[in-house]
């Protein structure tokens, strides 16, 4: 259906109070200010209802930057049957008075400028990919569990700080830390007359801290199991977990961060997306220089990466002699030799599980 008039809403959506610049066609936009609720929500599209008849029929052409508010006004406006479109914040140039001077009419102008230029100019969108919904509630388990094992890192370093402010020293013949030996031996100093009282205490909770976070730990290693062995992924998996180095919760991450690898067209596309390539700059005669790596993309799968990327270089040849070969010129540049391992292992997952894809796809 050909619309022959255009309502643009530019939004800037906060956590809670959220601006909206509306615009027809080319004309001059307005404010429009709405909560992030339910409510406050329905209020904005039913406005843009009103709008839309009182246009003659015009189509409503909506965007907003990705954030973490999810994609909850992107499926409600579709369910209106009104176009919207997520931005990436990391592709929306901003000048440097911009970045200075930050108010949320600005921003939501800016949003405004870039789906009118599009709709009007045929100009490209900076948009991200949105996953189903089913894909989003993969996510929320294997991210817990990841968080719940940052936490878990958190409350070991606060004992081991708090037992270095003390001045407590583990007995000579424990070996390593956060065995049982060494557990039992925190909780009698949680309960030692040796350590001061408010030392005790904090110890004592602590304690309690992280035996709780270590059963949640398990009782959400069980549920991601569960997860795993659903038809959408299970074959996927068994790809993924070919490569060395690659166990189930690595595997879970990896595919529920990239959703659908089909997506990528090529493998420097897709390590762009990990944010693994380096930055560049290149102005007039100066050649091009490479910088640090960009870190776009989601640092979960980084993180993973890493993990892995470890596990790889001590079992895998072809690895080993990339992250060797780096360091050879250079001893100080092991995170830059790593990092290199990291993309490589990276693209290997992306064409295991583009490949198990279109197996899936043909059967």
């Amino acid at each position: 259906m050909q619309f022959s008039r255009h309502i643009f809403v530019g939004i800037d959506l906060g956590d809670k109070n959220s601006v909206a610049r509306i615009a027809t066609d080319r004309e001059k936009s307005e404010r429009f200010t709405f909560i992030n609720s339910r409510a406050g929500r329905a209020r904005l599209l039913q406005e843009m209802r009103k709008r839309a008849e009182q246009a003659g029929g015009a189509k409503v052409v909506m965007a907003y930057e990705a954030s973490s508010c999810g994609y909850i006004l992107r499926d409600e406006a579709k369910a209106a049957e009104m176009d919207c479109y997520v931005l990436a914040p990391t592709k929306m140039e901003k000048s440097v008075e911009q970045r200075k001077h930050k108010y949320d009419d600005r921003d939501a102008e800016d949003v405004l400028d870039k789906v009118r230029a599009h709709v009007l100019a045929g100009t490209a969108l900076p948009t991200v990919w949105v996953p189903d919904v089913e894909t989003r509630d993969d996510r929320e388990l294997v991210r817990t569990r990841m968080e719940l094992a940052e936490k878990q890192t958190k409350v070991k370093a606060q004992v081991q700080m708090l037992l270095k402010r003390h001045g407590i020293e583990k007995p000579s013949n424990l070996r390593g830390r956060w065995s049982k030996p060494y557990r039992q031996w925190l909780e009698a100093s949680s309960e030692s007359s040796d350590v001061h009282w408010g030392a005790r205490q904090a110890l004592a909770s602590l304690l309690r801290q992280l035996e709780f976070l270590e059963s949640e730990i398990q009782a959400t290693d069980k549920l991601v199991r569960q997860l795993s062995e659903q038809p959408r992924h299970r074959e996927l998996l068994e790809e993924l977990m070919k490569e060395p180095g690659v166990g189930l919760l690595t595997a879970m991450v990896f595919r529920t961060e990239i959703g659908h690898a089909g997506r990528f067209r090529r493998s420097r596309q897709f390590g762009k997306f990990l944010g693994l390539t380096p930055t560049s700059h290149e102005s007039g005669q100066q050649n091009d220089r490479k910088g640090h790596i960009s870190r776009q993309g989601p640092p979960r799968c980084r993180k993973m990466l890493c993990q892995a990327g470890w596990a790889n270089i001590r079992h895998d040849e072809q690895l080993r002699r990339v992250y060797q070969r780096v360091v050879e010129r250079n001893p100080k540049k092991k995170k830059i030799a790593l990092v290199a391992v990291m993309r490589r292992l990276g693209i290997r997952l992306w064409h295991r599980m583009r490949n198990a894809e279109l197996k899936m796809e043909s059967a």
